[in-house]
């Protein structure tokens, strides 16, 4: 734990003081319009956070909270100040890309944990000429350069313009972040994975859109997650042009960079797929977490923005879980996993794993008989993205580095019955009749949809229903090859290539649809804030059996009762 107060990024702020208990995700967490919190599951929900000096240990979460800050800068609605008493990089990216590329900063500083606990029993703070004030309190704050940076000779060509603007504006904005996190290097990633390209929010099209015309190009083959619309299907789907055609440009924007035209949350599934021990820059956290833990790479969760700047370079800074130390497991987590549980368990497990590992890399015990298989893990990386900042989990017996000792004092805690039960409940505060199932948070893979065909055994969704299914590319070819594509379509099923659960708008979204289900713990999560419905949760046999019934079982499952 530092003890010094630092000023990440400099700006004069004011404002009255708002305390975060705990990390907040900007993304699916705050308004981009307003800026108040949506989180429905968040302590601060309802919170303004507009013009306030906001205080959160980190942030948590979505890589896209750095976009919703820069949409909530350009709009007048962003925090006067965000003050942090860990390390964060999502949302101090997105204050930086606001002051340096658009002329609107805000203050990001990181305090001591005796500064944050003082400031927190502040009303109001004011920063000013380096100081921080706020009552009787009145800290110097100590400013972060990347003057310490150890650059190699690329480094030092790109930072004097070599390569030209657009890449000189790269390197800055990489040697400030690895400053603020207490990088003494860049390394070498070999592969990169865009996330900032979600439409939601005009920062996103504002920023690609710049960089492009600056002349951008990634240096390293580089993917792009899910987009907003379905690329080649949205005029058919009714969409709006002035949506569809924003969303389009984003799209094409990072392409013109050279960014492959994946439009999948799920690199991993056959796209790009990294080796154990591969040194990549990937963001979008289901993504991070799940090349990490489950196929055993190396990639810091990058917030968007930094990820186009580390494709550009092919380097970022050397801090998180690209080193050693940082990957071994903080806390134990031992879990008593009922008998007879099915595939709704894990995204469960995640999100209550970091509950308990909020900003710590947990290792799981326990769970090595269940034989947990890749669309298993996955919802749990998803699930546990959703509240935990870590970039990392373990599983003992089963993932890439899970058999590596914990640190000697890490705390034991525990996931039991009760615990999962609870966390059941809390995804299933909607009504019984449901209006839309919802399949692919991150993108389904194809097994997924295999297996929602063998669970509709023939059966239509019900009228009234509908059943959407979201995937990348390479999946629907290989349904559309197999014919289980047909199939699904003969259900009365949809899948929708391109954007994703996270990304979905109307009428794509069905307007009509007040409750939805989903066997996604990270979209159970975040779909009360995005979509505005209420929600159902449960495996993917229960959600085919609630397409073809139009209804949820308000009891918990068997295996929980």
């Amino acid at each position: 734990m530092q003890d010094t107060d630092r000023i990440i990024l400099a700006s004069d702020a004011a404002g009255d003081v708002v305390v975060c208990a705990e990390g907040l995700s900007f993304w699916g967490g705050v308004d981009p319009g307003t800026g108040r919190v949506i989180d429905a599951h968040h302590p601060a929900h309802g919170q303004d956070l507009a013009g306030r000096v906001v205080l959160m240990p980190t942030s948590r979460g979505s890589c896209s909270g750095s976009g919703v800050l820069l949409q909530l800068a350009l709009s007048g609605r962003a925090p006067a100040a965000l003050v942090f008493h860990e390390a964060e990089e999502v949302l101090t990216l997105g204050a930086l890309i606001a002051a340096r590329m658009f002329d609107r900063p805000l203050a990001v500083l990181r305090l001591s944990a005796a500064s944050y606990a003082a400031l927190a029993r502040e009303p109001a703070a004011t920063i000013a000429g380096g100081r921080l004030r706020a009552g009787a309190l009145d800290l110097p704050l100590a400013p972060v350069s990347p003057g310490d940076l150890a650059l190699d000779e690329g480094d030092r060509a790109r930072l004097a313009g070599a390569s030209g603007r657009a890449v000189q504006l790269a390197q800055e904005v990489l040697g400030t972040m690895a400053a603020a996190q207490g990088a003494a290097r860049l390394i070498d990633v070999t592969r990169g994975h865009i996330d900032g390209c979600i439409l939601a929010h005009d920062a996103n099209l504002i920023f690609a859109e710049a960089m492009a015309e600056m002349g951008a190009r990634v240096a390293i083959p580089t993917t792009i997650n899910a987009i907003s619309v379905d690329r080649q299907g949205w005029r058919a789907q009714g969409v709006p042009p002035v949506f569809g055609d924003k969303a389009s440009r984003l799209a094409d924007a990072y392409v013109r960079m050279g960014v492959a035209p994946t439009f999948t949350c799920a690199p991993y599934q056959g796209v790009s797929v990294p080796a154990r021990g591969e040194v990549i820059g990937w963001s979008e956290s289901n993504a991070v977490i799940y090349a990490n833990s489950v196929l055993g790479a190396r990639t810091a969760k990058h917030p968007d923005y930094l990820d186009l700047f580390i494709a550009m370079t092919g380097r970022a800074p050397e801090t998180g879980v690209y080193l050693d130390a940082n990957r071994v497991a903080e806390v134990v987590i031992e879990v008593e996993a009922p008998l007879g549980a099915d595939d709704a368990l894990w995204p469960l497990l995640g999100w209550l794993a970091g509950r308990l590992a909020p900003d710590r890399v947990p290792l799981l015990r326990g769970l090595q008989g269940l034989k947990p298989g890749p669309d298993d893990l996955r919802a749990m990386c998803a699930a546990f993205g959703t509240t935990s900042a870590s970039a990392l989990l373990h599983v003992a017996g089963v993932t890439a580095e899970g058999d590596v000792p914990p640190r000697a004092d890490a705390p034991v805690l525990r996931i039991g019955r009760a615990e999962i039960a609870a966390a059941w409940a809390e995804f299933n505060q909607g009504p019984a009749t449901v209006d839309l199932v919802a399949i692919g948070s991150p993108h389904a893979a194809l097994s997924e949809l295999r297996a929602f065909d063998a669970a509709l055994g023939g059966r239509a969704s019900a009228p009234g229903v509908a059943a959407i299914l979201t995937v990348g590319r390479d999946v629907l070819e290989g349904a559309r090859a197999e014919g289980l594509l047909g199939r699904l379509e003969a259900a009365g099923v949809q899948v929708i290539p391109d954007l994703c659960w996270c990304s979905i708008t109307e009428p794509v979204f069905p307007p009509g649809a007040r409750t939805l289900m989903t066997n996604s713990g990270k979209y159970a999560h975040y779909a009360p804030g995005l979509s505005a419905r209420a929600v159902r949760f449960g495996s993917i046999a229960t959600c085919a059996e609630a397409a073809v019934t139009g209804r949820a079982d308000p009891a918990p499952p068997a295996w929980l009762a």
